[in-house]
């Protein structure tokens, strides 16, 4: 059972390795093999395709952020709230800035056979920023629309930072983006 794991994790870190890099459609089973040191048997034995690859991929990554800002909202209201989500967002981009750069170019596929359990998932993590935004003088009805702004200015944001301007702090690029969270704009 340990060595089925073991098998498992290597496959799915080597595909998010390489769709990181490559892109999913850029991305050959063949290569996913070779990067994880399994035998191609052994890839398609634990996953029959590379769509269902993929899926599981997302399915853990998205599932395990929508996790991690559940924790840590955890009791937190409002505008502390969304400041502890738009850190610990920063937090997964720069741990996992492979998961970062995938979700980043699937969020808005149309075409993939995962796309629903992707929206699923979307959906999950959002539902944690928009009740967060609920409880903030900002919502005014527009939570929904909101979480999806934030959670993808933080997520672009992180990209750009890690790329562009490693140098700065966590810190100073959540400020940043919770300065421009909390202007009120004008009519």
């Amino acid at each position: 059972m340990a060595r089925a794991n073991t098998t498992k994790r290597a496959i799915l870190d080597a595909a998010l390795e390489l769709a990181a890099t490559k892109g999913i459609t850029g991305t050959t089973m063949d290569e996913v093999a070779e990067l994880a040191g399994v035998a191609k048997g052994s890839l398609y034995y634990n996953f029959s395709s590379k769509d269902q690859l993929f899926e599981a991929l997302l399915q853990e990554g998205v599932g395990a952020l929508a996790e991690s800002l559940r924790s840590a909202k955890g009791e937190l209201r409002g505008w502390d709230a969304v400041d502890a989500l738009v850190i610990r967002l920063l937090d997964i981009v720069a741990e996992n800035g492979a998961l970062a750069r995938l979700m980043a170019s699937e969020i808005f596929r149309t075409d993939r056979a995962w796309q629903q359990t992707l929206f699923a998932l979307r959906h999950e993590a959002l539902a944690v920023f928009a009740e967060a935004i609920d409880e903030t003088d900002a919502a005014a009805g527009r939570s929904s629309i909101m979480a999806s702004g934030v959670f993808g200015a933080v997520l672009m944001s992180g990209l750009e930072w890690l790329v562009f301007e490693p140098e700065r702090s966590r810190d100073d690029v959540a400020a940043a983006i919770l300065a421009t969270l909390r202007v009120r704009p004008t009519r």
